[in-house]
């Protein structure tokens, strides 16, 4: 009978994500390892099993039977184990363990985010608890939770994606800005002419929200994608651009005269942020408590 040993459990978790990302290749980014590395800790797992758990090379990435039968045990064995670290959790009678946050770029000067609130909250409480804060495009941040590897992220999600639970939680206020350099920065068109001027530009758009901002403008084409709102800004301060970003985050560029708001009020957006977890699984009491401590923090409506 195979005994197994921390580093069994370590091969094992590096052979399913292989199988999940469909090859070796593919596996590198996963894992943060070469391929090499990946190929030498495979032989090591094969040896200690002592069957070839799959077939790869030119033609490319395959499970062998007995590779199949062994990644079907491997999810459970994996699970067994997620469920008695719960479990043991529970019986110690508080929190401990790892929280793996994510959360969507620059959300930091957002007086309406609970984050900063819930945090000192969570931590005041004496948990014997480890954040690990991961930040993220939203598709990013949606991947991660799904696979596990965030318990939570809060963030603007336009499209929402089976096998996570959706919470809404606030409202972002954006507005559109220009640079100093920018010939809109001096311009006195109000309303309608405005919004003619702004179409002549060139517009940078958030890739998660492309169709949602073109829309608002009513044109049809972008001439910058980005997908974090530093970068937008940088495309704004640089004069040749003109482009959505958070009110809050805008403000200290606007208080020293480098960009300027477009059309207060009229074409202002909201975007909505939501907290995500994974649908169909128990919380761990970390991920619990936390939620729980968000929901504390939150406006008088708070969390449904």
């Amino acid at each position: 009978m195979i005994q197994l040993h921390d580093i069994d459990l370590k091969l094992l978790r590096v052979f399913t994500t292989i199988v999940k990302c469909g090859g070796f290749s593919a596996a590198q980014a996963a894992l943060n390892a070469g391929q090499s590395t990946i190929s030498e800790q495979m032989t090591h797992l094969e040896t200690r099993l002592g069957v070839k758990l799959c077939q790869r090379g030119r033609s490319g990435f395959r499970l062998t039977e007995q590779g199949a039968a062994i990644h079907e045990a491997t999810l459970r064995l994996l699970s067994a184990v997620e469920s008695f670290c719960m479990d043991a959790d529970v019986l110690k009678q508080h929190i401990s363990g790892k929280l793996n946050l994510g959360i969507i770029d620059s959300t930091l000067t957002d007086p309406s985010s609970p984050l900063p609130r819930t945090t000192q909250r969570f931590v005041s409480r004496g948990h014997d608890a480890h954040l690990h804060i991961y930040i993220g495009a939203p598709a990013e941040l949606e991947e991660r939770v799904l696979d596990g590897r965030l318990h939570l992220a809060v963030g603007h999600f336009p499209l929402h994606v089976p096998g996570l639970s959706y919470l809404s939680l606030y409202d972002e206020a954006l507005g559109l800005y220009c640079g100093r350099r920018h010939p809109l920065y001096a311009s006195k068109a109000a309303n309608g002419r405005l919004l003619e001027e702004v179409r002549a530009c060139h517009i940078v758009v958030r890739g998660y929200m492309q169709q949602y901002d073109l829309e608002q403008l009513g044109i049809t084409k972008a001439a910058a994608t980005v997908e974090n709102i530093e970068a937008a800004a940088i495309l704004i301060i640089s004069g040749a651009y003109v482009g959505f970003l958070p009110v809050h985050f805008a403000e200290p560029w606007v208080k020293s005269g480098e960009m300027r708001r477009l059309g207060a009020s009229t074409l202002d957006l909201t975007s909505p942020f939501d907290v995500i977890t994974r649908r169909g699984v128990s919380p761990p009491p970390i991920l619990q408590a936390f939620l729980e401590d968000l929901n504390a923090c939150m406006h008088p409506l708070g969390l449904a």
